[in-house]
């Protein structure tokens, strides 16, 4: 997804006067200030100071327009040195023929890698708010020939999962971003087939990389997040330098 609102992740509109509304992202892979002051439009905002929620601020908004520009940071090969694409793969125990969607796709980092995973007779649904980010995953689908991968555009508030459609849900660096979580995660549940596991990726409070601390959320308050909504979470066991984990797995 797999991620852009002025209105992510992704799956970001501009504002004009009011504030502007949180946006699915993408994995930032330098520091998050220095990141949003290279790419954000000139004269936009580049945070929503929300109010707090588990003892961080709200979601964080900032846009992610111009593909070919984020491309450079997001599929950087030095990313796989800390985002350790394998062994978050790994931690979505996929086999062949299962249905996967990337919430927050981007430019997909991610979908050689979950394509590989589910094989010809499974699909991966890549998934962003922005109109750009999708055209560009559906270039590169046809590009590196990953026939199982659609990319799709979807709404600010809801993952556009059909009830009961998909295996496994992978969020990468976009949770901090979403606003109104436990909807937004009552939807995912809806998706998931019963069984099914929703993945997710996000900044630990001591990483270097990341948004500003007071956006990012302890898996701790992530996990009760997920379990309001019926979803029974868990921070498992990883070597990510800067991440955890966050596996909760529908009933």
């Amino acid at each position: 997804m797999r991620p852009s609102l002025c209105l992510l992740l992704l799956p970001v509109i501009a504002c004009a006067s009011e504030p502007p509304k949180p946006v699915y992202s993408t994995a930032e892979t330098m520091p998050h200030d220095e990141l949003v002051a290279r790419h954000a439009p000139p004269g936009k905002p580049h945070h929503a100071h929300g109010g707090g929620h588990h003892g961080h601020g709200g979601p964080l908004v900032h846009r992610f327009e111009k593909a070919e520009d984020w491309a450079k940071e997001f599929d950087d090969p030095a990313r796989d040195a800390w985002q350790k694409p394998a062994e978050v793969v790994a931690a979505m125990r996929l086999s062949p023929g299962l249905v996967v969607a990337d919430i927050g796709a981007g430019t997909g980092y991610f979908e050689p890698h979950l394509s590989r995973a589910v094989g010809p007779s499974g699909k991966v649904l890549a998934l962003d708010l922005e109109a750009d980010m999708v055209r560009y995953l559906r270039e590169r689908a046809v590009k590196e020939k990953l026939d199982n991968v659609e990319a799709r555009q979807v709404g600010l508030s809801d993952p556009g999962l059909g009830q009961g459609t998909v295996d496994r849900v992978l969020i990468v660096d976009t949770w901090h971003h979403i606003d109104g979580r436990k909807d937004y995660a009552a939807k995912i549940k809806d998706g998931l087939k019963p069984g099914g596991l929703l993945v997710i990726v996000d900044f630990t409070m001591e990483a270097t990389k990341g948004p500003p601390k007071e956006h990012r959320i302890t898996p701790e308050a992530m996990i009760a997040e997920l379990e309001a909504v019926g979803l029974k979470g868990e921070a498992i066991a990883e070597t990510l330098p800067d991440q955890y984990i966050v596996v909760a797995k529908k009933p």
